[in-house]
């Protein structure tokens, strides 16, 4: 007997559908000529015949398709000529012989059910080996089995990713094939039930509202059926739909947990075996579009009330089909009344030309036209009326829809509507009669009937059902009209616009929103503005500012307050930034149109809730721009309090943008508001002044920087204004008169403004006005004195003498704090001019200063000489101008301090913080080195000293061709001088020089130098030399090029540690260690050669371990560390580098066993079980 495989593709149930009438296979079997059983057997095929197929349960087939069924069992034994029962057990054995192993499965199955176990296909199926191949390979499909024989599995398509390897392991192929099987044949019948039930679910659905309800239903129409369980079920899917489509995401949640009973994810869940509707929007659109009912509609030209009408001729729902007489006898009912209505329409429409022709006449007579066409039908209507009720019509287009299903407005100007309100369609029909009388059309010289010209007309697809076709059909005849028509229809073309292009509907709602007469109308047009775009960029935003600007002009304040600000208050949550940048720069942009209460209180009020809220920088930014603009806008004096809060809120703020926005746009603005009120130099910068002094007396234990820095920075931004405030209240400034003849001002007159609002020519309204002023100013200043000028007396009597006090009390060491104060003085005398500098400035700081020689051993002159006072006066206010005396001041200056300082053994930070300040700017390099120059060649081994340690400030920045020529000499020649402390004072700039420069010639000279520090024998005992060496050796190692590091620097440290092993006096020892421990710490860091690091860095680290075993066990513990660590580390380099080669080909190796791996695959066929040859243990 051939074996059959019960998953050949072949034989599908494809098949068995195409035979659903047939009972016996005819095909022809694979061992023809094969020995048959003997022909008493009412199952035994012919010679040439299939093995016919068994169906059980139904008239579905077996996987394999070739199930045999009990009516073929039957055939062939009325074939026989003898009529007997066959027993299961005969059916069983031939279905088995037959090898119809699922057909057999699917009768043990259904014996089973039935209580009928039969022993033969129990253990058959109960036997695994039946189920198992006897080798690797699959045996093909004409290979002859005996009965029980392995049970075939096909070859699928396979790839190497989707191979199960565990499947076809060494130890065998046993598969569970058979298990997959039962699982198929379970599902379909799971399947089945499903459906079964579903078909069941459905009809107890319908059938549950009982009949008689259903027949009262029916006979009452207005009354509403209850809901059926299926339609809630189909309902509430479409409503969850719908929600989760549309972000409510909340609201689905709790729709879900309140019908529990039902899962929303899966349609079929509802139980209808039926398609899944449209979802709501699409079944909302489509019910808008259908047809309304006979009852809802009524001809406009008739007006004919439902009671009138003869007999029912509204079609209701029919509880029992009309036979065919019924159907007739209202088909020509209706007919009927059908004539009588258009025969009625033509006279109507009769009436309508007269009444038009009257109009024409009335126009020509009065003088100008009526402001509504409206007015005209009803008066005209007076002595022939416009239809057959003419009752009073509102005057305003209430949005009805015109309906021109049945009439040709071209070919009898007749207009009907779908709406109820048969009085206003009339209305409006005389409207649109009287519009299109202005254009004459040719009337054909015909004899055709009204009815059959509308029948005719007919054929027109026009269509007014929809919102859109009632638009279409209706034409606006007034400006007051279109501007209904759009307030209808932009709120539908918004949505359906890109959201890259709508930006180009602005204007269009715009003018809409400024028009339109309904005020509701207005807000909503307004709204859809705002929330045009969903995120809205730059370009977009200023599109819609410009727009609120145009309509704010041309609406006014009240309309501005009333419809653009609440706009504005509903988005100043909104969760997109780009919504709330929106708000708060169109509070801005809309504040010069607003009514002043409310400039300065809700406007103010919403600014102010945004600033200290919201967490977008750039909101904040455009909030702080607002409120300047605000400031420039308020008139209210009662709120200066309120601002100067602002100022100081927004200077506080984290964000440098939102600083930057606040110097130029804010405190100009403010400040302009203060110059006018008369507080500037009276309340706002003295209560700046206030708090730096608070700040001050605060921060004796550590002062906060970043609130100097925010008053100090307003203080600089108030400068501008407090100039324009000297200027216009000067004694010459009604003299001040611009004209040509005036000379252009200097382009560096003043320093460059951050923002147009900080321009002294815009603050003071022009710049020949300005270079007027000038002119006079510096005239008054040199000649005139400053005699009754009190705001220039201000500036000198109080406000110089107060800063000059704050400045002497920080301390010198910040940096910070003396680069802001030099930047402020810088612009403070830039700003005010030179004669004002040098008349004014400078006199009261050399007063304070003193540096006269016979002041060189005071203490109090030493005192202020120590101070912040000397870098903020030669950095801030004698670099201010840059010509040869400046420079010759500057340098003189700082030679007198130098020397004032190192002659009365002061400390040098003052100086330090000078050299650095100034150090910063190339432009000063050459001057500082002539300064130092001074002290190289002065006969005071202090000074020389002071000199020598202020080359490391300058040289870092400096030019290396300028350390070449300059430098390097200068400290050449310190250190032949005898002075041991001078020498040693040469060495941090050696060392910076070994750190910043490249040039490898004076780079050795360097070396050389510092090479003779170390060898010389006469600096071998010099304790203070060797700290200074290692010191420098600590600082300057990380960054030295890694030559020098490697060949001088730790090989001189190994030196240096295992001498101090040796020394005898144990502070000295410590000093020393403390200072090799803090050198090779930050040495340990750098990348190192083994040789270095094995010659040089870990004996010198042994050194130094000893010594701090005795010394200093906290350090020893780290030390001992950093040894294991640096062993480790060598270790490892010798591992890696004997391991290089090996890594190298064993990644090579494995490589290119990859590779033939995964050639190896590739060769293979998409067989499964091919592949499982590939595995197998070879023998």
């Amino acid at each position: 007997m051939a074996s059959v495989n019960p998953f050949d593709v072949s034989d599908s149930e494809e098949e068995a559908e195409r035979r659903p009438n047939e009972t016996v296979d005819t095909e022809r079997s694979p061992s023809e000529g094969a020995p048959g059983p003997p022909p008493g057997n009412p199952f035994s095929p012919p010679a040439d015949a299939e093995p016919p197929t068994l169906l059980l349960s139904s008239n579905r087939t077996s996987p394999s398709g070739e199930g045999m069924s009990v009516s073929a069992a039957a055939t062939s034994t009325m074939a026989g000529g003898v009529e007997a029962r066959v027993s299961v057990d005969v059916i069983a054995a031939q279905l088995l012989r037959d090898q119809y192993i699922l057909t057999a499965l699917e009768f043990h199955t259904e014996l089973l059910e039935a209580g009928r176990e039969l022993p033969r296909l129990r253990d058959y199926f109960s036997n695994p080996g039946n189920f198992e191949r006897q080798s690797g390979t699959p045996p093909a499909k004409d290979q002859v089995l005996g009965p029980g024989g392995p049970l075939n599995r096909a070859g699928s398509i396979s790839t190497l990713d989707s191979l199960d390897f565990a499947r076809y392991s060494d130890d065998g192929n046993r598969e569970s094939d058979e298990r997959v099987a039962v699982l198929e044949f379970e599902l379909r019948k799971a399947k089945e039930t499903i459906q079964a039930l579903r078909a069941n679910l459905t009809q107890a659905a319908e059938s549950e509202v009982a009949s008689q309800e259903r027949k009262n239903f029916k006979s009452s129409p207005e009354i509403q059926e209850p809901i059926r369980p299926l339609e809630k079920r189909a309902l509430n899917f479409l409503v969850n739909e719908y929600l989760l489509k549309n972000e409510y995401k909340l609201s689905s949640i709790t729709f879900s947990d309140e019908n529990d009973d039902q899962d929303f994810e899966l349609w079929d869940d509802v139980g209808l075996n039926i398609p899944k509707p449209p979802d709501l929007l699409q079944l909302y659109r489509n019910g808008g579009s259908t047809l309304s009912s006979p009852r809802d509609k009524v001809d406009v030209s008739v007006g004919v009330a439902f009671g009138d009408l003869p007999g029912n001729c509204i079609a209701r729902e029919p509880q029992k089909k009309p036979d065919l007489s019924q159907q007739s006898e209202v088909v020509q009912e209706l007919e009927y009344q059908l004539n009588l209505l258009n025969s009625e329409k033509q006279s109507l429409a009769e009436q309508i030309k007269k009444l038009q022709s009257e109009i024409q006449i009335l126009k020509k007579s009065v003088s100008s036209p009526p402001p509504a066409t409206l007015e005209l039908c009803s008066s005209s209507s007076s002595s022939k009326p416009c239809s057959t009720n003419p009752p009073s019509v509102p005057s305003l287009d209430n949005g009805q829809y015109l309906d021109i299903r049945g009439v040709s407005e071209a070919g009898n100007d007749l207009v009907s509507t779908s709406t109820q309100n048969t009085s206003q369609s009339q209305q409006q029909t005389c409207n649109k009669a009287t519009s299109q009388q202005r254009v004459q059309f040719d009337q054909p010289n015909r004899k055709l009937s009204p009815v059959f010209q509308q029948a005719l007309l007919s054929f027109c697809r026009m269509c007014s059902e929809s919102r859109l076709g009632a638009e279409v059909s209706r034409i606006a005849d007034s400006e007051e009209s279109v501007m209904l028509m759009l307030g209808r229809c932009l709120p539908h073309i918004v949505p359906n616009v890109l959201l890259a292009k709508r930006e180009e509907l602005i204007p269009l709602i715009l003018c809409t929103a400024c028009l339109h007469p309904e005020p509701k109308e207005r807000d909503q047009l307004l709204h859809i503005l705002f929330n045009l775009i969903k995120r809205p960029d730059d370009e977009q935003r200023q599109m819609i500012l410009t727009g609120c600007v145009a309509f704010a002009r041309h609406v006014g304040p009240t309309r501005v307050e009333a419809e653009l600000l609440p706009q504005c208050w509903e988005q100043i949550n909104h969760k997109y930034p780009e919504r709330r940048l929106l708000v708060a720069e169109a509070c801005g942009a809309l504040a010069p149109y607003l009514p002043k209460e409310i400039r300065s209180s809700l406007v103010l009020s919403m600014l102010q809730q945004m600033l200290a809220e919201d967490k977008a920088d750039m909101v904040r930014e455009a909030v702080v721009k607002s409120l300047g603009i605000i400031m420039g806008y308020i008139d209210d004096s009662d709120k200066y309090a309120q601002g100067f809060e602002l100022m100081l809120l927004s200077l506080g703020d984290p964000s440098e943008r939102v600083v930057n926005a606040v110097h130029q746009v804010f405190i100009p603005a403010f400040a302009a508001w203060t110059t006018e009120l008369g507080t500037l130099h009276t309340a706002l910068i003295p209560s700046l002044l206030a708090r730096i002094e608070k700040l001050l007396t605060q921060g004796e234990h550590g002062l906060d920087e970043h609130k100097l820095h925010v008053f100090l920075s307003a203080l600089q931004s108030l400068i501008p204004p407090l100039f324009a405030v000297v200027l216009q209240n000067a004694p010459f400034t009604s003299r001040a008169k611009p004209h040509e003849d005036i000379p252009a001002i200097e382009v560096t007159r003043f320093p460059r403004p951050a923002s147009p609002l900080q321009d002294m020519a815009i603050i003071i309204g022009n710049r020949e006005l300005l270079s007027s002023l000038l002119l006079l100013y510096d005239h008054q200043l040199e000649h005139e004195g400053t005699t009754g000028w009190e705001s220039l007396l201000w500036v000198v009597n109080q406000l110089l003498p107060q800063l000059i006090d704050i400045v002497g009390r920080i301390n010198v060491t910040s940096s910070t704090c003396v680069h802001e104060f030099s930047r402020f003085f810088w612009r403070f005398c830039r700003t005010f001019g030179k004669i004002f500098t040098n008349t004014k400035v400078k006199p009261q700081f050399q007063e304070i200063l003193r540096l006269s020689e016979e002041n060189v051993d005071a203490s109090a002159g030493n005192g202020i000489l120590t101070k912040a006072t000397v870098p903020i006066y030669a950095t801030g206010v004698l670099t201010c101008y840059n010509q040869e005396e400046d420079r010759k001041l500057l340098v003189g200056f700082l030679e007198d301090v130098m020397t004032t300082l190192s002659l009365s053994h002061a400390p040098l930070d003052s100086l330090k913080a000078s050299f650095v300040e100034l150090g910063a700017n190339p432009v000063y390099h050459e001057l500082l080195l002539t300064v130092l120059w001074y002290g190289v060649v002065h006969t005071s081994a202090l000074v020389r000293c002071t000199a020598a340690r202020m080359f490391e400030l300058v040289l870092r920045g400096m030019s290396e061709a300028l350390v070449d020529r300059r430098a390097a000499p200068a400290l050449i020649t310190l250190c032949s001088g005898p002075e041991l402390s001078v020498r040693i004072a040469t060495i941090p700039a050696f060392g910076t020089i070994m750190e910043t420069v490249t040039q490898k010639e004076l780079l050795e000279r360097v070396k050389m130098q510092l090479a003779s520090f170390l060898e010389d024998p006469q600096y071998q005992d010099q304790h203070s030399l060797h700290m200074e060496i290692i010191r420098t050796f600590g600082r300057v190692g990380p960054n030295a090029e890694p030559r020098f590091r490697d060949d001088f620097v730790l090989p001189h440290l190994h030196k240096l540690a295992l001498a101090n092993n040796s020394q005898s006096v144990e502070s000295k020892r410590i000093d020393i260690a403390i200072h090799l421990f803090e050198a090779y710490s930050a040495l340990s860091c750098c990348f190192i050669s083994e040789e270095v690091m094995v010659n040089h860095f870990l004996p010198g680290l042994r050194c130094l371990h000893a010594d701090m075993e005795q010394l200093s066990p906290e350090h020893e513990v780290i030390l001992g560390s950093m040894i294991k660590e640096c062993e480790i580390k060598v270790e490892n380099r010798g591992i890696s580098d004997a391991q290089g080669s090996i890594s190298i080909a064993s990644s090579l190796v494995g490589e290119d066993a990859k590779t033939k791996f995964l050639s190896k695959m590739g060769q293979l066929t998409t067989s499964g079980a091919m592949l499982a040859n590939v595995f197998q243990r070879k023998k």
